[in-house]
């Protein structure tokens, strides 16, 4: 089933080419935000399942564009990350490693990435799957994860790349507001019989940048949550992302479309938002590994730039 909040975070199901309101399904419930009811929905989805399906199934839908939609997971407890989680090419496994971005960050499908005003060397939107926990999981073993997981939806992971200090370099880079555009749907996990085998794509204004399977991960799915089951307890409704492939990374700006699609969890779309209209040179790092150049692609114009800098 593809759920998805819309309009005032009214409960729908994604149905074919149509957004159908189950709102009534989970009348009883009267939670103090969107994400208590998608919790209790999560938690007693064994009660909720067929009453939602009923309604979904006597309702008339209306077209995915004429709602807003809101982000499925609207305010997740925990939201965790992991980093260079993709083998790319090499022969041994990276060490496991992830990192926190604040609930804040979150945004949905047809929202801002908000380019913040911040001495950036680049600003980047990785491509990536996103597990949706669906039972407490604390120290839980490989064997057992899946069982926690509830559903999938796509993410986009923003970076402000090479804010000074180094030393909390992942902190500042990952934890802004806007950053973590989810969406449009929580698909759950009997519609995605093989989440190790999807592929990933990711437009920039239409343009493909970002192109690769989750059967590269370094740590698969069942790996990650348990790795992170083992630092502290996942709840209900908590996200675990994935990670990426980092060869198509490129700058973002503001003005781009970005469009990002997982399997068949639907297509994600934001737009790019910056006040000060920063340009870089629109490259991959692939690009320029091509070309034997190192770091990432040059600030061309705007704030921050070395010559505005220096003035």
């Amino acid at each position: 089933m593809k759920l998805l909040f819309f309009n005032d975070f009214r409960l729908g199901v994604y149905d074919g080419d149509s957004v159908i309101d189950v709102s009534s399904a989970v009348a009883d419930l009267a939670p103090a935000h969107p994400q208590e009811l998608l919790t209790t929905v999560i938690t007693r989805w064994p009660e909720f399942e067929d009453k939602i399906r009923q309604v979904a199934g006597r309702g008339t839908g209306v077209p995915l564009d004429s709602v807003r939609v809101r982000p499925p997971v609207p305010r997740p407890l925990n939201i965790d990350c992991m980093a260079r989680n993709y083998m790319e090419g090499a022969t041994e496994r990276p060490p496991i490693n992830g990192f926190p971005k604040t609930p804040n960050s979150i945004v949905g499908h047809g929202d801002r990435m908000v380019l913040p005003d911040v001495p950036a060397t680049v600003f980047e939107g990785e491509a990536e799957l996103a597990v949706v926990i669906g039972r407490r999981a604390q120290n839980v073993s490989v064997d057992e994860a899946l069982d926690h997981v509830f559903g999938y939806t796509n993410l986009i992971d923003g970076s402000a790349r090479g804010i000074p200090p180094r030393q909390n370099a992942f902190y500042q880079m990952k934890s802004r507001e806007t950053f973590c555009p989810i969406g449009p749907f929580l698909v759950t996990a009997d519609e995605v019989p093989d989440p190790q085998n999807l592929p990933v794509r990711l437009w920039t204004n239409g343009t493909l940048m970002q192109d690769f399977t989750t059967d590269d991960m370094a740590y698969g799915i069942a790996e990650s949550i348990a790795f992170v089951s083992s630092l502290h307890t996942l709840e209900p409704g908590d996200l675990v992302a994935t990670g990426t492939t980092h060869g198509g990374l490129h700058p973002l700006m503001h003005g781009d479309v970005v469009e990002l699609e997982v399997g068949d969890l639907g297509r994600l779309r934001i737009d790019v938002h910056d006040d000060h209209k920063r340009i870089w040179k629109r490259e991959t790092r692939h690009d320029r590994a091509l070309a034997g150049l190192k770091g990432t692609p040059p600030q061309q114009s705007g704030k921050y730039t070395p010559e505005t800098v220096q003035a």
